[in-house]
């Protein structure tokens, strides 16, 4: 990678997917007690596990860059708690596709700028966004639920679209909110023009999930 990436713009992104790990890691312990099988609920213990696991490694590294983990995330704690509160699912069903569908998005968002670092942090967050193999899960839970209820695919695709809109809606506030991010995004892209294309890409993988999930994007 031939251009320089502020430190503290890697910084800010640790911080932001550690706290984002940490909060996946709060839900999918809560959306367990909601499984209507036990081996669903062992299921979601283990992804929670997994999740718990990525935010020692990014703290880990964080601590490695002289950083305190608390000060890192938590600027990215008001922009991150107010989405989860906007979007706590009141069924198991709606819990899954929020974490397949509004975690994939973000799980994209931070790929993409991943893109824009050097390693060892480039490599750092790709593995911490590696499928924890919640995705296939997910799919095979809500794709059988909707083969035995008509009615649901209506009703998940209207909170699928609420999800999206309102990560959207998020990131652009964190985005605005961090300078630093903003320039390694901008910068990393080209210009405002790369970034429409960068929100494009996020947005039609997006349409992708809803589909693989049979529901109306």
């Amino acid at each position: 990678m031939t251009t320089p990436v502020d430190s503290s713009a890697v910084v800010d992104l640790l911080g932001a997917l550690a706290y984002a790990e940490l909060t996946a890691f709060d839900r999918l312990a809560e959306d367990a007690r909601m499984a209507p099988t036990l081996s669903g609920r062992a299921a979601l213990a283990r992804m929670a596990a997994a999740e718990i696991g990525h935010h020692g490694r990014l703290t880990e590294r964080l601590g490695e860059l002289g950083v305190d983990p608390g000060e890192a995330m938590a600027p990215f704690v008001r922009a991150l708690d107010a989405f989860h509160e906007s979007t706590r699912p009141s069924t198991w069903l709606e819990g899954l596709v929020k974490a397949y569908v509004g975690d994939g998005l973000a799980t994209d968002f931070y790929r993409e700028i991943a893109a824009l670092l050097p390693d060892p942090d480039r490599a750092l967050v790709l593995e911490v966004l590696a499928d924890t193999g919640y995705a296939d899960f997910a799919v095979r839970e809500v794709r059988a639920a909707i083969k035995a209820d008509r009615k649901l695919p209506g009703r998940l695709s209207l909170w699928g679209r609420r999800l999206v809109g309102e990560a959207m809606s998020q990131s652009q506030a964190v985005i605005a909110e961090h300078d630093r991010l903003a320039e390694l995004i901008i910068g990393g892209t080209g210009d405002l023009s790369g970034v429409a294309r960068l929100i494009e890409r996020i947005t039609a993988a997006h349409t992708e999930r809803m589909k693989v999930l049979g529901l109306n994007p």
